[in-house]
């Protein structure tokens, strides 16, 4: 491996310790209260070297953003080897689901929290590729699923809605603990998929 070679692996072997320890902070003190400096102390360089690889915080923020969708869209390639679209639907409700359960903090940070939008739409304008990808995944699996008369559904953009809030509404509550309201939901991520199974079977025509 020559010089260059060697310095641009390096160069991109620091970008990802800083995303790690970006996401980290972020999780642990909120958007507000994190700072450049304290994500520099975790991979002990200096808040300059962080502005070598970022623009500021909200790029990083955005970054970060991208290392969870990118982190579920690699999850979602095993829908590759489920034939059936309705059952690839299910399943891909599913890898939501775990997605979410396993990186709650994670999940927490791409969807619930009141992330600094706008760097994330002033990004979007530019190409928001892993949101999008995952989203796009969605609406094809679904035109799929309509074309084939899998589902009485014939609106692409309310399914699309109505399936993604009924899932995200599932891991939101589980996440931030809402299903300890009752002793009956002791076993929340089995109830959860026997949700997910009756959306999809309430689908069919």
């Amino acid at each position: 491996m020559g010089v260059t070679e060697r310095k641009e692996r390096e160069k991109q072997e620091l970008r990802q310790r800083i995303l790690e320890a970006a996401k980290d902070v972020f999780i642990e003190d909120g958007y507000d209260k994190a700072s450049i400096r304290a994500i520099a102390e975790r991979v002990e360089y200096s808040p300059a070297t962080i502005y070598l690889h970022f623009r500021d915080k909200d790029e990083l923020f955005y970054a970060v953003h991208e290392l969870g969708f990118a982190k579920m869209f690699e999850r979602m390639q095993e829908l590759h080897g489920v034939a059936h679209p309705l059952q690839r639907l299910r399943r891909m409700g599913e890898i939501y689901l775990d997605f979410a359960i396993e990186n709650p903090e994670l999940y927490d940070l791409m969807f619930i929290s009141r992330a600094p939008m706008a760097a994330i739409h002033k990004k979007y304008d530019e190409g928001w590729d892993c949101g999008h990808r995952n989203f796009t995944l969605l609406q094809d699996l679904l035109r799929a699923c309509m074309e084939g008369g899998h589902i009485a559904v014939t609106d692409l953009n309310v399914a699309t809605m109505a399936i993604w809030s009924y899932v995200h509404g599932l891991a939101s509550l589980f996440i931030r603990d809402r299903f300890k309201v009752s002793d009956e939901f002791q076993n929340a991520p089995q109830i959860m998929r026997q949700a997910l199974d009756l959306m999809v079977d309430r689908l069919k025509p």
